[in-house]
């Protein structure tokens, strides 16, 4: 399959390319000379457009097959500068970087749809009110980023986008929709938020 000129590989238990990825790639924020970290790689499309600018991009996940799907994408695609960590959000990562990428799950899911605990719905699966991994990634991902860095995040609006923003500008951020794609009963959102120094 192709995505402009990125070709990639589906793979089984990882979440496929669709509206929300191609959001995010579409509006990138990367400069040259960036250090990149993508979040919640999937199948590691975003991951290697954001290489195409990026000086280095580290892509993580805690699904491994997710792992195993972006390492083969990278290979078809041969970039070289993107290192693949299996990491539950920010585990196993000691750097700072210029710019924090994640698709987040944001589904809002109730306890009775919550029964399969597998790799491929962490993909999705954001718990009863669809914020359980965007709150714990906006409380952690500030200290992963450098004094001027940019955070961009995908979420829903059923997974209340004003939350989100309320966070990020209280806490040192300016934060935006900077775009957004309607579907069916919902918005899908891009906020992109820029550390004010």
């Amino acid at each position: 399959m192709k995505y402009e000129n990125i070709k990639y590989n589906e793979c089984d238990e990882v979440y496929p390319p669709a509206e929300d990825t191609f959001l995010l790639i579409d509006n990138l924020i990367v400069k040259n000379n960036d250090s990149v970290l993508e979040v919640g790689c999937g199948c590691g499309i975003v991951s290697i457009a954001a290489s195409l600018n990026a000086e280095k991009v580290t892509s993580i996940d805690i699904n491994p097959h997710a792992i195993k799907c972006t390492k083969e994408n990278i290979k078809l695609n041969n970039r070289k500068n993107i290192e693949v960590i299996e990491s539950n959000l920010f585990e196993k990562i000691d750097d700072k970087y210029d710019l924090i990428l994640f698709n987040t799950p944001y589904l809002p899911v109730t306890e009775e749809e919550h029964d399969v605990d597998d790799d491929y719905s962490k993909a999705w699966d954001g718990g009863v009110d669809g914020r359980k991994v965007i709150d714990a990634f906006l409380e952690e991902a500030p200290k992963y980023l450098k004094e001027d860095g940019t955070i961009q995040l995908v979420q829903s609006s059923l997974s209340d986008n004003e939350k989100t923003l309320n966070y990020l500008n209280n806490n040192g951020f300016n934060a935006k929709i900077t775009e957004k794609y309607h579907q069916f009963f919902e918005d899908i959102t891009l906020i992109s938020a820029k550390r004010i120094l």
